[in-house]
């Protein structure tokens, strides 16, 4: 795994992603889901491209069922953007890079960033 994306868990989720002064996109992934596999080198590209600015956590669903029933995730893969331990966008499914850029820049428009 990509040294800017780190792993999160049930236990860890709300001082890695609520509590973190930077912006968080979390990917809710699971080890069994085809697209899944295919986004991880994005959010690794993703991750270097914004390296402070916005970082990037990986949840796996199925070892961590209390964060991604809190939030609905009920599709692989999910992404929210936190912001201030609030979402402040969500994107479904295998999309491009293009798309997440789109969605991360808007939401530090948004905070100033």
């Amino acid at each position: 795994m990509n040294a800017n994306v780190f792993t999160t868990t049930d236990t860890t989720f709300a001082t890695d992603v609520l509590q973190s002064p930077a912006p968080v996109l979390v990917d809710f992934w699971g080890e069994w889901c085809g697209p899944c596999k295919a986004l991880a080198p994005m959010l690794a590209q993703l991750a270097d491209d914004y390296g402070g600015r916005v970082k990037v956590a990986k949840l796996e669903i199925d070892r961590n069922p209390k964060t991604a029933l809190a939030y609905g995730v009920r599709s692989a893969p999910t992404m929210l953007l936190f912001k201030g331990g609030k979402v402040q966008a969500t994107q479904m499914g295998l999309v491009s890079k293009s798309q997440l850029t789109k969605v991360i820049d808007a939401v530090l428009k948004l905070v100033g960033n």
